[in-house]
């Protein structure tokens, strides 16, 4: 049986506008003759020149970049020292990216429209109960939910306000994936959470700081991971795929790279 792909992730790339400026990844590319030295190191007194196509080595590229830059999966360990608190044997040391059971992270995938939601929406359990309801889809233990946002088309239009533009996931939203067995969800958004603009403004009206980072902090009681920064969400149906997100394996890492792909078997 054919199948067919979409990409889920971004293009990691100089003069990306995904991040702020302090967290922007650098690439430096270095072309076929930049790495001549090397080779000659590796075969001293050689032909150079003389070797198949007559081109000397190879292309390589040096990156600077963290493991929250581009799209990405945020472990537990990210969120908090902790997890699972209100799973049975209670807390356990969050699990750090290296440390993630394979089997969480390729599975069927569910998309939730939120696309008109505006910037700094808070995404609600009431909410995402009433997109499972329109699409006609029961959650089950371990689909993958990724929540499209208007940051998506942000991104893609390289909207230089991308990282406060789009709805986010909070704690009572993200605790209604997790406790119907949801162990990975994803958003095209830079964070799960609502941008940090809106935030602060809600914190300064309310002197709740528990409102902070309130999507991922669910991490604390149900221990999960999430993707940030995905790609083309818009491109995909809301069911009927599966989605490959297995993330880079760093020891002892807050998260790790994935090509996050959709995947349909037609």
């Amino acid at each position: 049986m054919p199948r067919r792909y979409i990409d889920l992730s971004m293009t990691l790339e100089n003069d990306v506008i995904s991040d702020p400026p302090f967290l922007a990844p650098k690439i430096d590319y270095e072309v076929h003759a930049d790495t001549r030295h090397e080779l000659e190191q590796f075969f001293p007194g050689a032909d150079i020149d003389g070797i198949i196509g007559g081109e000397p080595f190879a292309a390589a590229e040096w990156v600077k970049l963290t493991t929250h830059s581009g799209t990405h999966v945020d472990a537990p360990w990210h969120y908090h020292p902790t997890q699972d608190a209100k799973l049975a044997g209670g807390s356990r040391p969050a699990m750090t990216i290296d440390q993630m059971p394979l089997e969480w992270f390729f599975n069927p995938g569910v998309k939730l429209d939120f696309t008109a939601k505006e910037d700094g929406y808070l995404i609600t359990a009431k909410d995402i109960e009433e997109e499972l309801d329109r699409i006609g889809h029961d959650l089950q233990p371990l689909d993958i939910v990724v929540v499209n946002t208007s940051a998506g088309m942000a991104l893609k239009n390289r909207d230089p306000k991308y990282v406060s533009r789009g709805a986010g996931v909070g704690y009572e939203g993200t605790m209604y994936l997790l406790e119907r067995g949801v162990r990975v969800t994803g958003i095209d958004a830079w964070s799960w959470d609502a941008p940090f603009i809106h935030t602060k403004k809600r914190v300064e009206e309310t002197g709740n700081s528990k409102l902070i980072w309130e999507g991922h902090r669910a991490g604390v009681d149900i221990g999960y991971c999430h993707i940030e920064k995905m790609h083309n969400l818009e491109a995909i149906p809301a069911t009927g795929f599966m989605i490959s997100c297995f993330p880079h394996k760093i020891k002892g890492a807050s998260a790790g790279w994935t090509r996050a792909v959709a995947i349909f078997e037609d």
